[in-house]
């Protein structure tokens, strides 16, 4: 369990603009992801949990073992936190084998144990015919690895992570992926892992923070943050939702519809039915975001709009087709000529998420 709440002020200057990150992040997940776009205060919050920068204010607890009160005067320093850290790069000392590296971590044992304790860490993580190599010796991926071993050998009781798949191509990813999973159902070690992808985040967390601006701006489980986001700025992190502005032209409560104006730049303006929209009023602005995969796109929808194509992007799955005000919609097949000739979107009621501004 982490109970850590974290303020800590940067003023501006003539090269930066001033930044604070406040939070309150309670999390008792075996595994928690802090979400959101660089300048966030994601490592930030890291750096306070690890000890390696004081707050100005806040109380830092793990599993209620008090490690910063700033009321109190209390602030273990980060050798007797019980954090293994994994950060970005580069994360295994250079000028050190990969058996010294695990040697190093494991000082905590026996000196007659450690040696027996390095070689089950480097069997399990796949290691074992790698030792004796310097870290510059090893691939991106086996670094990783290693990172994560050294950590685990440390004994901590907190496993902070800090975008550790940043530059491992997408394979790499996957067996990273699977490594973690494994050491963390192993030694059951509670994960702390900042990172800005949303596929990521989905793969590994448990519970998800998502910091904007120095602040957690919503948290709960990955996909239900996915699936609803709170406010405009989460919804466009999520990298899958059209924010687009809406006019409440009518409210039918009996029937559960709306009628919306909506308006995506000079060339998207058109009307469109949503559900009932209750506690608003005729002539209300509101933001709506949908998803890019919940919208129709064909020819001739009932009750579509009709908007022109500007451009079809190829994804992994499927394609992604830009329209008129910036409007895009996400389709498993490449469109046939007939549809991108006269084509129509059609928004379901039911996609249409009211989010804060």
């Amino acid at each position: 369990m982490i109970d850590a709440r974290i303020r800590k002020a940067f003023p501006g200057n003539g090269g930066s603009a001033p930044f604070e990150l406040n939070i309150h992040l309670t999390s008792a997940a075996e595994f928690t992801v802090l979400f959101g776009p660089s300048g966030a205060g994601k490592s930030l919050s890291l750096d306070c949990i690890a000890g390696f920068v004081r707050p100005d204010e806040g109380r830092i607890l793990v599993d209620d073992r008090l490690l910063f009160d700033a009321d109190a005067g209390v602030s273990l320093p980060a050798r007797e936190r019980g954090c293994g850290c994994v950060f970005q790069g580069e994360s295994l000392f250079p000028h050190m084998s990969l058996f010294e590296n695990l040697w190093f971590a494991a000082g905590r044992f026996p000196r007659h144990e450690r040696r027996g304790k390095v070689r089950a860490m480097l069997e399990r993580f796949h290691l074992e015919e790698l030792g004796s190599r310097q870290p510059r010796e090893l691939s991106g991926g086996q670094r990783q690895r290693g990172a994560i071993a050294r950590a685990i050998l440390s004994q901590p009781t907190l496993l902070l992570l800090d975008e550790p798949t940043r530059g491992l191509d997408a394979a790499l990813r996957q067996e990273f992926y699977s490594v973690l999973r494994e050491a963390r159902s192993a030694f059951g070690i509670p994960v702390v892992m900042v990172t800005h992808d949303i596929e990521e985040a989905l793969e590994l967390g448990v519970s998800m923070h998502v910091l904007v601006g120095g602040r957690i701006a919503q948290s709960g489980a990955p996909r239900e943050i996915l699936d609803a986001p709170a406010t405009a700025a989460v919804a466009r992190l999520m990298g899958c939702y059209n924010i687009l502005q809406a006019e409440v032209l009518a409210l039918d409560p009996s029937s559960n519809r709306s009628r919306l104006q909506i308006s995506a730049g000079e060339e998207a303006r058109f009307e469109i039915l949503g559900s009932y929209l209750p506690g608003l009023l005729l002539g209300a602005n509101v933001q709506l975001a949908v998803r890019e995969d919940e919208i129709e796109f064909g020819t001739a929808l009932e009750g579509g709009v009709m908007l022109q194509v500007r451009r079809v992007v190829p994804l992994l799955r499927g394609v992604r087709v830009e329209l008129d005000g910036g409007i895009r919609v996400s389709l498993p097949a490449a469109p046939d000529r007939d549809q991108l000739r006269s084509p129509m979107v059609r928004f379901r009621p039911q996609s249409l998420r009211v989010v804060k501004a």
